[in-house]
């Protein structure tokens, strides 16, 4: 006979530990002391089996029997519910272990670590702003696409659209790690394709006007502040290369013999090399009783351990009362060159995109790429600094054709 509400709750306990059966070999135990447990017997592979389906009144009757019919639908699907319910276990345990905030740890420590440090800061505020409030302690195997849209929602607000795709495509750097250990099996970023409106891009500010330059130069010339600043802002113009990297400019990679700079692009992590003008030597020259001693030519101002802080430059042409929004910033130095170099000296496009480490076709690939018209870029880059001394000194200029 089936078991009632009414008769369990009339069960008492007695000396000895009794059984109160109810239907397809679901049972409740009596014991002792009063406590109640449900209990399941069922058959797999002929052998007899018993499952705890918990204590009596937090499971009902009619909750127990849910759990029997459960039970018995897995049976009859050829599981063992007992070794079903020890792999649901470890995946909860796992799930619990493998949150979106640990993963993307793990991730960032290793996949981050030879990135520039200014990098691995940015990354790291957009999981911490962004992706680890509401995601950070979610299952990582659990998060759906709209979970993931849902964490650019203020970045939408505040139309930082750049932002908001830059965190997104973390969010997806994070889930193809996971994919990759087993931690999860599906990537929502791919899904969210269109789903933000395309961001605005904004060219950083530069000059292409040769008096603006040449007033530039000047400016740059008469600026008061330190040694390091001073010396960094009249060798940017100079050379072709991201701010970020004459930052690291280190004097081990400095080659005064054959007056080149050979350094790791960090960009695209290949090498690349320099010719050094002399007027670009001369202010290298300038700065070795200062900082040849330690590892960087334009050391930070605390410690010569690291290198010139990446807002001196922009904070120096603000100090010579450039809008750096509007006029021109130390990357903007990059775009001079491009654009006055062929524009008003005639070089080589190729030349020019050689020297400014971007890639260049050619078959013998990279080894072959960082040495490509060497020959020409050493010609190019002094009578590159050429052009800006007459500039400067408001010469004419004429235009340089290449042989």
């Amino acid at each position: 006979m089936a078991l009632t509400d009414t008769a369990l709750r009339n069960a008492k306990p007695t000396e000895k530990a009794y059984k109160l059966y109810d239907e397809k070999g679901l049972y409740l135990i009596v014991n002792p002391n009063g406590g109640k447990w449900w209990r399941l017997k069922y058959r797999f592979n002929d052998k007899e089996k018993t499952l705890s389906v918990g204590t009596y009144p937090e499971i009902s009757l009619a909750s127990a029997r849910v759990k029997r019919d459960e039970a018995r639908t897995l049976v009859a699907e050829g599981k063992d519910p007992s070794e079903a319910r020890k792999d649901a276990k470890a995946q909860a345990k796992l799930e619990a272990l493998n949150t979106f905030e640990a993963v993307a740890n793990e991730w960032h420590a290793l996949h981050n670590k030879s990135k520039s440090e200014r990098h691995q800061q940015r990354v790291k505020r957009w999981l911490d702003y962004y992706l680890y409030p509401s995601l950070g302690q979610k299952a990582i195997s659990s998060i759906t696409a709209p979970m993931v849209l849902e964490t650019t929602n203020i970045l939408q607000k505040q139309n930082k659209l750049e932002t908001a795709h830059r965190v997104i495509q973390t969010a997806g750097q994070v889930f193809r790690y996971a994919i990759q250990k087993g931690f999860a099996t599906y990537n929502p970023a791919p899904d969210l394709k269109g789903a933000l409106p395309p961001p605005v891009v904004k060219n950083m500010a530069a000059m292409i006007e040769p008096k603006d330059v040449a007033q530039l130069l000047r400016s740059i010339d008469g600026y008061k502040g330190t040694l390091t600043v001073r010396c960094a802002i009249k060798l940017a113009p100079l050379l072709f290369q991201r701010i970020g990297e004459l930052r690291h400019m280190k004097w081990v990679d400095l080659d005064f013999e054959n007056k080149e700079w050979r350094y790791l692009v960090t960009k695209t992590k290949t090498q690349h090399i320099v010719p050094l003008s002399r007027q670009a030597l001369a202010i290298i020259e300038a700065m070795r009783s200062f900082s040849g001693h330690g590892i960087y030519v334009f050391p930070g101002g605390r410690t010569h351990e690291r290198p010139m802080s990446e807002n001196a430059i922009n904070a120096a042409l603000r100090n010579m009362g450039y809008d750096t929004q509007a006029e021109i910033t130390g990357h903007g130095f990059r775009a001079i060159a491009q654009t006055l170099g062929e524009q008003e000296l005639g070089l080589d496009p190729k030349h020019i995109e050689r020297q400014l480490a971007h890639s260049v076709a050619n078959p013998l690939g990279t080894a072959y790429e960082r040495a490509q018209f060497l020959k020409d870029r050493t010609i190019m880059m002094q009578r590159w600094a050429d052009y800006l001394d007459e500039l400067k000194s408001g010469a004419t200029v004429l235009p340089f054709r290449q042989a």
